[in-house]
């Protein structure tokens, strides 16, 4: 684990200044005017915020990955980041209301709706089945109720202000969305963290983690409630950003021993290098408008999961 963390930070230490400087318009801090107020109002909270929502949901589709012991796992799986999507529409819908913080909020009341019913279905038996079967089932209910509300939206500029919210973004974020951000996704990689030798046990299976002392009920509750608020958080203030927690697992993998709780730090470390790199050239493509940057992760998602399915058949075709 050591070196991958080592490996990240050198890459995060690179591409975090250069951030900064990249956009449409590139910045020089000696010449261009006004540099210090772009780079301390703009540049600096889009890039944090950047790397706020990468670890959250790098950390989340780790431990997704290693609770379901399915490399094909991914925190949308959940139906929390469907059920935060939701009540960031309901803020569109009611037209903000209630002022600025009615996004966040709702979106972040979505987040734990979605928690709730999940730990209510599931949460007594801990089982992976049932679990799975739960997510799926939230995520479908949020996504239908997601359909109808942009069906019903109140008016066209409502309608266009849900469909680009959910293409997921980090344009126009500022610090008040850091300072909302952060300390909800520390305190859910945290949880994460604290659930990772629990993790490791039920590597070898439901009943030998029993038998060590695991107590399955209690690791559920860590998972939603840390998965709850990474995700959350990221939705709340960027919108749906997906596949990040189904990459990068697989790529720092290699660099750990593969237990759970190894991969967890790193693959936070890479989720921020992954959203902060595609955020940073989303800026830069010469486009009339900027592209949205849940589309460009999912334009490189989309092939990365074709890619391991190919790979898992060509794995099971050759074990026969």
């Amino acid at each position: 684990m050591t070196r991958a963390v080592l490996i990240l930070l050198a890459l995060l230490a690179i591409a975090f200044p250069l951030s900064l400087l990249a956009g449409r318009v590139w910045i020089d801090p000696a010449s261009t005017p006004n540099a210090a107020i772009i780079l301390a109002e703009l540049r600096l909270p889009r890039g944090l915020l950047a790397m706020v929502v990468g670890a959250g949901l790098g950390a989340a589709g780790a431990a997704m990955q290693g609770y379901l012991r399915n490399p094909l796992a991914d925190p949308g799986l959940f139906g929390i980041a469907p059920g935060a999507a939701l009540g960031a529409v309901a803020s569109f819908w009611l037209g903000y209301q209630a002022g600025w913080w009615a996004l966040p909020a709702l979106a972040l009341a979505g987040g734990a709706g979605a928690m709730a019913l999940l730990a209510l279905i599931a949460g007594r038996t801990g089982g992976i089945a049932l679990f799975t079967l739960a997510g799926l089932m939230i995520a479908s209910l949020a996504g239908a109720l997601t359909s109808l509300a942009i069906s019903l939206a109140p008016n066209a500029f409502a309608m266009s202000e849900i469909v680009t919210w959910l293409m997921g973004a980090l344009t126009d974020r500022g610090w008040r969305d850091v300072w909302l951000a952060a300390p909800l996704t520390l305190a859910g990689i945290a949880l994460l963290a604290f659930a990772g030798r629990d993790l490791d046990a039920l590597t070898l299976g439901d009943a030998a983690a029993r038998s060590m002392g695991v107590d399955t009920a209690r690791l559920l509750w860590l998972l939603i409630a840390g998965i709850g608020l990474t995700v959350g958080s990221g939705v709340a203030v960027a919108g749906i950003i997906g596949f990040v927690g189904l990459i990068v697992p697989h790529l720092v993998r290699p660099l750990t021993d593969r237990r759970p709780s190894s991969l967890l730090l790193p693959s936070a470390l890479a989720g921020a290098l992954l959203v902060l790199v595609a955020d940073s050239v989303v800026r830069v493509l010469p486009l009339v408008t900027e592209l949205r940057l849940g589309i460009a992760l999912s334009l490189i998602g989309a092939p990365f999961f074709l890619w391991l399915l190919l790979k898992m058949r060509r794995g099971a075709l050759g074990g026969v």
